[in-house]
């Protein structure tokens, strides 16, 4: 009776110990000496992540299409005590346009693979890294009327599972993170009268809707240490909204 009651303290504990590393409040140089750059980062999801990772000790590299966006997330991050500065990548500029391109399947599948393919070499010289994806449950769940959407994130399924196989031997890591319903401004359509809210969270196991913070901190853990032996993997955030293809 004893050492059960020892072993179930030793499990609280364990736990406890789980819940605060994953809500940042045990450690916060989790990725101390590592550069993080995220792509469309100046709002929602992408801000959020930036917020986390500067947090838990990264340096921080935010981007948008808009210098004003880049301007003000590097103000209110900085304004916060974080490591964070900024750049600027628009499908508008002749210079960008190698990487960016206006269809969405260039946007969100190829632009990933050639930002990828440009940080590489960095990541190299570093010893390793770490690359999230960031998909979509639309990816196992088709939204209606959003088929090349949908295609797409599909597509960067497969396109993490293929990178993380060649950049194996270079100690770079990659997995992808597959949000569900998040309540950001891109998103609000879905979401912006209480009625289709309230049928949305019926919908789902956990019975609200997403955040931002939710998704961040998953992709933190992916970055850091704590998961050197996870790769090829994708990581869905969606309140227990279905996942397999």
């Amino acid at each position: 009776m004893r050492k059960a009651g020892l072993l179930l303290g030793g499990c609280v504990r364990s736990w406890k110990s789980v819940r605060m590393a994953s809500s940042g409040v045990a450690r916060r140089d989790l990725l101390a000496n590592k550069v993080a750059l995220v792509t469309a980062s100046t709002d929602g999801i992408g801000l959020a992540i930036a917020r986390r990772l500067a947090q838990d000790g990264a340096h921080v590299v935010v981007s948008s299409r808009k210098q004003q966006n880049v301007d003000r997330a590097v103000a209110a991050l900085q304004g916060e005590g974080l490591s964070v500065t900024g750049t600027v990548c628009h499908v508008g500029k002749a210079e960008d346009r190698e990487r960016l391109v206006t269809t969405i399947l260039g946007i969100n599948v190829k632009a990933m693979a050639l930002m990828t393919k440009a940080v590489v070499p960095e990541m190299e010289k570093r010893g390793g890294g770490s690359v999230v994806i960031v998909a979509s449950i639309a990816a196992y769940t088709p939204f209606p009327g959003l088929g090349p959407y949908n295609v797409s994130k599909t597509a960067l399924l497969g396109l993490g599972k293929n990178l993380a196989m060649e950049l194996a031997q270079s100690n770079i890591r990659v997995n992808c993170l597959a949000p569900g319903i998040i309540k950001t401004n891109f998103s609000q359509v879905l979401w912006m009268d209480e009625a289709r809210e309230e049928s949305l969270k019926e919908m789902l196991r956990i019975k609200r809707l997403g955040v931002p913070e939710d998704c961040a901190g998953i992709v933190s853990f992916l970055c850091s240490e704590d998961a050197s032996y996870i790769t090829g993997e994708t990581v869905t955030v969606a309140g227990g909204a279905p996942s397999r293809l």
